[in-house]
């Protein structure tokens, strides 16, 4: 049974296919039409993909290396850049090149229409899916759903915690949760993430009057320095010069108005360029129908249904 994870995504987790990987098991795979997975070593003039798998050749064909490739939807940039990586595959044939030796053709582009048959034409709206960064643009991160089928996250459903980049918050590669937003009528799937790190009151908990903590300066304003917290938390310190977005700062919590959802800062001490938080989620299920990140004494109310 196909699992559809992700590309990379078991490899993260340590189980490396392409050392475990011989004839029989090729020959096994295809009869059983299982999706395995590897790393692409070559991707020839002709975009043909070469991938390791344990002392035997593997070909995936230039229009089988992703959907909408043969139809110029997708770009041979797609093909050209998963050099390095991992892809998922089926094995569709096993035979000899013109020199006899043996080589295994492979389909990455049927692997993907198997996971969106299986699996993704079956998610519904609040759903919660493993998810993959492929790469970060200004405006969100694309992320891999499943045997390299991309869905979009924009940048204000990464978390509550204004940022002003994705970078702030991921890397390519990294490992995420995420939930579907929204399914369009062409099944183009967005996503959300906010919802996973934590209402205002559950962020709240680790920080008191009194503290001086870390954080992030996110935001520069005549008034004052946003400084972020937590993912899902930011506080506003007093205006301070030689301050930079992005750098990290010691700040003291003078105040916590859960009626407003404020925390009042004072920066004591900056450093250098801040690091990426670490993600912490809240939520653990896998499915969510709405969300209030807002106290209920609050005057505003921050609130996200999935249905």
């Amino acid at each position: 049974m196909n699992d559809y994870y992700p590309e990379g995504f078991k490899k993260d987790i340590n189980i490396c296919e392409s050392k475990l990987m011989n004839l029989s098991v090729l020959i096994k795979a295809k009869e059983e039409n299982r999706i395995l997975e590897s790393r692409v070593i070559m991707c020839d003039s002709e975009r043909n993909m070469t991938v390791e798998l344990g002392g035997i050749r593997g070909i995936i064909p230039r229009e089988e290396g992703a959907i909408g490739i043969k139809e110029g939807v997708t770009k041979d940039i797609a093909l050209i850049s998963r050099v390095g990586r991992t892809v998922c595959f089926v094995v569709t044939d096993i035979t000899n090149d013109k020199n006899g030796k043996l080589f295994a053709l492979l389909s990455r582009k049927k692997a993907q229409e198997m996971c969106i048959e299986d699996k993704l034409s079956k998610l519904d709206i609040g759903d919660i899916i493993d998810a993959k960064i492929t790469h970060l643009e200004s405006f969100g991160a694309f992320c891999d759903i499943g045997c390299g089928n991309i869905a979009l996250m924009p940048i204000d459903l990464i978390s509550v915690s204004r940022i002003s980049h994705p970078s702030d918050r991921f890397f390519v590669g990294q490992n995420i949760k995420a939930i579907i937003k929204n399914i369009d009528e062409n099944n183009r799937i967005t996503l959300s993430h906010k919802e996973l790190l934590g209402s205002w009151e559950e962020n709240i908990e680790n920080f008191s009057v009194g503290q001086t903590v870390s954080g992030i300066i996110r935001s520069i304003e005549e008034y004052g320095v946003f400084v972020e917290l937590a993912p899902n938390l930011a506080g506003l310190a007093e205006p301070k010069s030689d301050v930079k977005i992005g750098q990290r700062v010691s700040v003291y919590i003078k105040n916590i108005i859960p009626e407003r959802m404020k925390v009042k800062l004072v920066i004591i001490d900056t450093f250098e360029q801040g690091t990426r938080p670490k993600l912490k989620y809240f939520y653990e299920g896998e499915k969510i129908e709405e969300f209030n990140y807002s106290p209920e004494q609050s005057e505003k109310q921050i609130f996200t249904k999935f249905y």
